[in-house]
């Protein structure tokens, strides 16, 4: 039996703000230790405030993003990285005229139940 899995059709998380999601790994393949997802945001996007049970990693491949963490503004661009730890307010956002790219690790997997989206 083999020691690796290879990952070729990522889950697309259905959206409806123009945002992309694809979960490699995560809740939507039965891992719910860690979840890696590849986005693209679109310009002028943003989301609802959150205050998440999970630890986030996020490495920016083009563009920009705008992430408002315990009201400081952070702006990281292509080649950066950050790392949000649980019980963080934040909210993300692309106020830039370009999409933004990037890499999310969430351990342990985000889910909706963990996010704490303030609606």
């Amino acid at each position: 039996m083999k020691k690796y899995k290879i990952q070729q059709s990522p889950f697309v998380v259905p959206t409806t703000d123009g945002k992309l999601i694809e979960e490699h790994w995560g809740n939507s393949t039965g891992n719910s230790t860690i979840s890696i997802a590849h986005m693209v945001v679109p310009p002028d996007w943003s989301e609802p405030h959150q205050t998440p049970e999970f630890d986030e990693f996020t490495y920016i491949i083009s563009g920009k993003k705008q992430f408002e963490i315990d009201g400081e503004i952070v702006v990281l661009e292509k080649g950066h990285s950050i790392l949000i730890e649980k019980g963080a307010r934040i909210r993300y956002s692309n106020p830039f005229s370009e999409p933004c790219e990037y890499l999310a690790i969430c351990l342990p997997a985000f889910s909706m139940e963990l996010v704490n989206r303030e609606e």
